[in-house]
């Protein structure tokens, strides 16, 4: 555990990307089976260690320092963990451990008690730990590390520590359970390479670039909409049948209407969707099916879910990924006509043979009455399935953000590094002379202009209701966000899709900032 500590408090501190490959290198080499295991395991968020509650957290925290102390000190930190790390004061009568337990130690024993016990052995490790060590347990155990290192992240720097390459990683990754004890075997040399459990696996993604001003010969690419929902690939054998996200999430369970249609021999990918009304359905729509783990049948009814096939990783047992772009998408076809399913159909294909014909389908994707397309994709003819993100191969193209102005009402401090800052705005717009809220955004703006918004909140601020500060309705903001849907939970019937800030008004009058009816005819198509 205290190795564990020292090792995310070093990543979270260091930014080069360099510097944190050396750090986790050094880690592996020197730690042992298990411990290394799990702790690549939280790293990439594998681990199974949801075990403490922030009530729990709170609770015990309440029991060593006044509440009110805890409450104003986590306001200003605006990070629980690091709050009880710093503020936390052992018990006189503290039991004291002879060590700390190693990381293995500790995730077997919290796997084997029950809450009380749960309880009991959290407040005698704060006691026993640094502020660091403190720190570091918790982060753990409430899932998430927050130090900067993706799980792709990891998974280079094991294929560096192993002398292998990453594409290698993420075939078998998915196969492979935690602590990863056959995994560090195979790349310290002392074991063959792990095999994929005969089983429904997971495929690494081929990913695309965003396109810029490359110059590219049009006659080369295929191209197809862009839809917006979630990336998903179908998985079916006679091992049995999966749904996964881009990231390799099994979100079977959400969709066990889609799940009962895929019976086939075959691993697809495919863009994931809902219907609504006979239509397909907005983002907003799908959100309402997505993180639900068991959805009821009038759900499953309102927002039946809908796939969008673009490619085919392996048709009957066989590996189609080396084969070029087009004779997989041929080999799709002439199978979906064999073996059509229902809720589902091969996407488009659409013709580009020149600039003109690529600015005339952005055009139509730009539409708002087409809310379920964000983009165009141009994908090279000749390319093969390669997992990662290869250069030159595949491009992405979403179309232009909607803008509106609208007035800032509330403000909160961030978490992590900007947790001194306020960060974190309501915005609202107008109706019979009154600001409805229209959503929340926290990203757009540089470190500078973020100094200046904090200042002109502390300088405006009219209310406060808890960590919130009310401000003056004086300054306008641009939104920029990528749709709008109708919603019943909002006093303003609206909701943004991915809202951030465009650009700060300063000289803008309040009064100047859009009606809710601009919105309103966005959702409509008339905007």
């Amino acid at each position: 555990m205290k190795e564990f500590a020292k090792l995310i408090d070093r990543l979270f501190y260091t930014h080069s990307n360099l510097s944190k490959a050396v750090l986790l290198k050094d880690y592996f080499a020197n730690t042992p089976d298990p411990d290394r295991g799990y702790a690549l395991a939280a790293i990439a968020e594998t681990l199974d260690f949801n075990f403490l509650k922030r009530g729990l957290i709170k609770e015990l925290m309440f029991t060593r320092a006044d509440p009110v102390l805890v409450e104003m000190s986590y306001d200003y930190v605006g990070e629980m963990s690091e709050t009880v790390a710093h503020l936390w004061t052992p018990a006189p009568d503290m039991v004291r451990l002879e060590r700390l337990p190693t990381l293995a130690e500790l995730v077997g024993n919290f796997q084997a008690m029950n809450k009380e016990e749960i309880r009991l052995y959290l407040s005698t490790l704060l006691d026993n730990c640094t502020p660091t060590e403190r720190w570091a347990l918790l982060k753990l155990g409430t899932g998430g590390l927050r130090i900067g290192v993706t799980a792709r992240f990891a998974k280079k720097v094991l294929a560096e520590f192993g002398g292998r390459d990453v594409h290698e990683i993420e075939e078998i990754w998915h196969s492979q359970r935690p602590p990863y004890v056959a995994l560090f075997r195979w790349l310290e040399g002392a074991a063959e390479k792990p095999q994929a459990e005969e089983s429904v696996n997971f495929v690494p993604v081929m990913l695309s670039h965003p396109l810029g001003g490359e110059k590219l010969e049009f006659r080369d690419y295929a191209a197809e909409w862009k839809y917006d929902g979630i990336r998903v690939q179908l998985i079916s054998n006679d091992k049995g049948s999966a749904i996964f996200t881009r990231t390799g999430d099994d979100i079977s369970h959400a969709f066990p209407d889609l799940l009962e249609r895929i019976r086939f021999n075959a691993v697809l990918d495919g863009e994931l969707l809902v219907r609504t009304g006979g239509n397909i359905g907005s983002f907003n729509d799908l959100q309402q099916r997505l993180n639900r783990k068991k959805p009821d049948k009038k759900l499953i009814e309102r927002y039946p879910a809908y796939v969008i096939v673009y490619d085919a990783l392996f048709l009957e047992g066989e590996d189609l990924r080396g084969r070029s772009y087009t004779e997989r998408r041929e080999r799709l076809t002439a199978w979906w006509e064999k073996h059509p399913i229902n809720h589902m159909h091969v996407s488009e294909s659409l013709e580009v043979l020149d600039q003109q014909q690529l600015d005339e389908l952005r055009r139509r994707s730009n539409r708002v009455d087409i809310p379920y397309i964000e983009g165009l994709m141009l994908k090279r003819k000749d390319s093969a399935y390669v997992s990662g993100r290869p250069k030159g191969l595949w491009y992405k193209w979403k179309r232009d953000p909607l803008v509106v102005d609208a007035v800032m009402m509330y403000a909160q401090r961030g978490h992590g590094k900007r947790s001194s800052f306020y960060s974190d705005y309501t915005f609202g717009c107008w109706r019979d002379g009154e600001l409805l809220p229209v959503g929340k955004a926290y990203s757009g703006f540089t470190d500078e202009e973020l100094r200046k918004i904090d200042t002109w909140v502390r300088n405006n601020t009219i209310g406060r209701f808890g960590p919130v500060r009310e401000v003056e309705k004086t300054l306008v903001f641009e939104l920029a966000f990528d749709s709008v849907a109708r919603s019943t939970r909002h006093k303003s019937g609206v909701s943004l899709r991915f809202p951030r800030v465009s650009r700060i008004r300063w000289d803008k009058p309040a009064g100047e900032a859009d009606q809710l009816e601009t919105l309103e005819k966005m959702v409509s198509g008339e905007g």
